[in-house]
């Protein structure tokens, strides 16, 4: 037996798939998977099949056509061919966002694509056309697409669509991760938060001490509620940043983690560093990086509330070379820093 793909058009009206079937199935082809694309000219079926070793291309051509198929396309297939389309583009999905630098490679892998080049202009929109695509490269540029054969269906460009989607958010998160060695040798991973990050970040503000957790929250001693923790950790509500030690055996605990918070055109900023590695650095690394989200976002400003007795925030802000006086209200100091200029107003 043979391993081979065909793909042909017919009719998208009740029946006309079975017929299509039942003249495969006179020659002894096994159909292994197949999958429609819903088209204007009809629904195209792409088949994997296993054929006896005394059919030839030409063959198997006839018996599409003998079942009322259309612009019939057959090549042989490979053993990877078997995988569950499904699971084939989840697994391609899990890799770009574990390394958005290979899209490209996915595309090619996704589509059976010829060529995937990539362009240093990124293209005006996406486009698609019977054999070529165009789609734009999250971290600038854009990719060409190119297979010679079959056409490219609109189910594989929302594919591919999709697939650019998930490299887009994915991005982000690659840019925002660093290494950040410490004075005594010690590495630690800045990166952002996920909602896994949950039971870790429990555990570091139970290490902390209630003075910390009041100094970061404003209210009481005990800190935040596992709810509160969780909403802080959805991306649709805030961008978070934590820090873990590297090279732990056990798993890489967390001991800071940093909040921005967006609400029209300000960003709330805060961080909350555990006893142990406060003044080593790694808050200021933290304020660092949700500045540059910040920014990334379009805010216009980022504020800093915190305690009036607490030195810490004025003092990040200041190395990172924001001089800016804050303002007291009660037993709340607040420092407003401003990332871009105002437009003067026109008279």
């Amino acid at each position: 037996m043979t391993l081979w793909r065909i793909r042909a058009t017919v009719d998208d009206r009740p029946g006309f798939l079975s017929v299509l079937t039942a003249s495969l199935a006179l020659r002894s082809v096994n159909i292994l998977a197949v999958q429609v694309h819903t088209t204007e000219a009809g629904a195209v079926d792409d088949f994997l099949v296993d054929a006896p070793h005394t059919l030839s291309e030409a063959d198997l051509h006839a018996a599409v056509e003998r079942g009322r198929g259309r612009d019939v396309w057959v090549a042989p297939a490979q053993a990877q061919g078997l995988a569950d389309q499904p699971t084939r583009a989840l697994a391609l999905a899990a890799r770009v966002v574990r390394d958005p630098d290979a899209l490209g490679d996915a595309l090619r892998a996704l589509l059976d694509a010829d060529t995937v080049t990539w362009r240093p202009a990124a293209p005006p929109a996406p486009a698609m056309t019977r054999r070529a695509m165009v789609l734009p490269d999250p971290t600038g540029g854009g990719y060409d697409v190119a297979r010679s054969a079959p056409d490219f269906t609109p189910a594989e460009y929302a594919r591919a669509q999709a697939l650019v989607e998930i490299a887009a958010a994915a991005a982000p998160r690659a840019v925002d991760t660093a290494a950040l060695l410490l004075a005594d040798g010690t590495e630690l991973t800045i990166r952002p938060g996920t909602p896994d990050d949950l039971p870790a970040l429990l555990a570091m503000h139970a290490r902390c001490s209630p003075a910390t957790r009041r100094r970061r929250y404003l209210t009481g001693h005990d800190g935040p509620s596992p709810a509160q923790l969780a909403r802080l950790l959805d991306p649709a509500r805030s961008r978070t940043m934590v820090a873990t030690v590297s090279g732990i055996t056990f798993g890489d605990p967390l001991v800071a983690m940093g909040n921005l918070v967006v609400e029209g055109s300000l960003a709330d900023v805060s961080v909350v560093v555990e006893d142990g590695w406060q003044r080593r650095g790694i808050g200021t690394a933290l304020v660092r990086r949700l500045f540059a989200v910040a920014e990334r976002l379009g805010c216009d400003a980022v504020v800093a509330h915190t305690g009036a007795d607490n030195p810490g925030m004025p003092r990040t802000l200041r190395r990172l070379g924001h001089a800016v006086p804050a303002q007291r209200d009660g037993a709340v100091a607040s420092v407003t820093v401003p990332l871009r200029e105002k437009t003067p107003a026109s008279t």
